[in-house]
Parts: C-alpha cells; sequence; structure tokens
C-alpha cells in the first residue's frame, strides 16, 4: 500500500494541514453545528485511516482544504450560508469516498463531534 503524506498531493499542502483543520472547527463547531461538523470528521478520520488509497486521500485533502480556506465561493461568516458550499464539498466527496467508512471511522467522527459541541455521551 502506498504511504500517504501531504507530499502525494502538494497542490493541497498549502490549503490542508492538521492544525489549521483543527483550528477551524474548534472555533467554529457552535456556528456549524453537526450538520457540518460530523461528516468533516468523518473525512478527517478516513484521512488518518492506512486502509484508505492515496486517490481517496487526495479527494478528502481538496475538500478539507476548502472547508478550512479563509476565502471561497460563499464567505463562511454570511449567516445561513456561508458554509453551504463547504458542505457540497464535503458530501460530494464523502459520496465518492464512502465505501471506505467504517463503524469506527464513524464512531470517532460522532464522539468528536459531541466533544466539540460540548455534549455529553451516553
Amino acid at each position: 500500500m502506498d504511504k500517504f503524506t501531504l507530499e502525494t498531493a502538494p497542490q493541497y499542502e498549502r490549503h490542508y494541514n492538521e492544525d489549521s483543520f483543527w483550528k477551524k472547527v474548534t472555533r467554529e463547531a457552535s456556528q456549524v453545528g453537526a450538520k457540518v461538523l460530523y461528516p468533516a470528521l468523518q473525512l478527517y478520520f478516513l484521512l488518518q485511516s492506512k486502509e484508505v488509497p492515496v486517490k481517496a486521500k487526495t479527494f478528502i485533502i481538496g475538500a478539507l482544504g476548502y472547508l478550512i480556506l479563509p476565502t471561497d465561493l460563499i464567505p463562511d461568516f454570511i449567516p445561513a450560508m456561508g458554509f453551504t458550499d463547504d458542505l457540497t464539498a464535503i458530501f460530494l466527496t464523502l459520496r465518492t469516498v464512502s465505501k471506505h467508512l467504517t463503524p469506527e471511522i464513524n464512531r470517532q467522527a460522532k464522539e468528536q463531534t459531541d466533544k466539540l459541541l460540548n455534549k455529553k455521551n451516553g
């Protein structure tokens, strides 16, 4: 299996990095809610999986890179509309890579979503 690094997808490196992703989702969690967080975190945990091929990870990096871009098609600060384009990119990517989703990835995404939204598990 190919080892994945950002060097395998250098065109996305300046848009996506783990620090920027976590800063964005932590900062925007309460504004975007679970409808954006959960699928974004599914992609994040797919990206971490050794079972996901490099080609799928390239799509994931593109979608997550778009999420954290400070400027995109619809600026994120616009109420009710700002994350529509981000969500579209996330859902299209999820549909493309969905065969790689596992119950464990879904569990990790759910737990992290709940944690970011300060929900109690149970």
